[in-house]
């Protein structure tokens, strides 16, 4: 070191060089912090790299989020579980601790629409971005878009193949509209593949025992569900529609008295 370098004087192009930006952000707050407390230089260095570590893992949650294509921000912090009871509390807190992920398994989300089941599939798939999961989203309609394109290509192994990587995969809404054998072939395979390989988040509001007609076809259909339920986590859901139960409470409060007559 020469005369004229202070000691710390070479922190900033070796923070840039690590590519730490928070530890130069919070350098000179920190140390002086940890000068006035006495820490111990493990303390020092343990505070700046958690500052990090944090920043980064926030950054990753926000990219894997944007990444995953989810129609609109859902958490479970706005489930409403007292006008869905039938969703179990108990249940879905354990769903959300994601450890059926780690496993390969699964989770069917089944109910009249309008019961939540979207909302908690992207509640749980935000959940696994913030954990660290890669989530991809999509519709029924709009897997089966994809891996006809795929096909179209002659790319459809490939394709599969990508989306190993994630390790969770949504498909909302099968049974909303039917499907020609063709494209429940595609779901099948989808499924298939992804059998004990990762796992899948699956919405319908249609029970398993009409799956043969949403698909065209009970072969396809009953091996589709053999699969899809062999690992995973069941929640049926009741009741009316949120939408219709939110506009009748809003057409209630919005009503006026009508005038009296003369």
């Amino acid at each position: 070191m020469t005369a004229k370098t202070k000691v710390g004087d070479r922190l900033p192009y070796l923070l840039s060089s690590l590519k730490a930006p928070r530890i130069a952000e919070r350098l000179a707050e920190t140390a002086e912090r940890a000068r006035e407390e006495k820490w111990a230089y493990e303390q020092f260095l343990e505070v700046l790299c958690e500052a990090e570590v944090f920043a980064r893992e926030a950054s990753g949650a926000r990219t894997r989020t944007r990444s995953a294509g989810f129609p609109a921000h859902k958490t479970l912090d706005d489930f409403d579980f007292s006008a869905q009871p039938s969703a179990e509390r108990p249940l879905v807190m354990h769903l959300a601790q994601l450890s059926w992920i780690e496993e390969h398994a699964n989770v069917c989300l089944i109910g009249p629409p309008g019961t939540g089941k979207t909302h908690l599939s992207i509640a749980l798939g935000i959940k696994a971005c913030h954990a660290g999961y890669r989530v991809a989203f999509g519709t029924a309609q709009q897997w089966v878009s994809r891996l006809e394109e795929a096909q179209e290509r002659n790319t459809l192994d490939q394709e599969l193949k990508r989306l190993e990587r994630y390790q969770l995969l949504i498909v909302d809404e099968v049974g909303y509209l039917p499907l020609e054998r063709q494209a429940a072939n595609l779901l099948f395979a989808l499924v298939s593949r992804r059998y004990e390989r990762g796992s899948i988040v699956i919405t319908s509001n249609r029970g398993f025992e009409a799956w043969g007609e949403i698909l065209g076809d009970a072969m396809v259909a009953a091996a589709l569900i053999d699969r899809l339920v062999h690992h995973a986590t069941m929640v049926t859901l009741k009741g009316k529609s949120y939408r219709l139960r939110e506009r009748g409470t809003a057409t209630t409060s919005n009503a006026r008295p009508a005038p009296l007559e003369n």
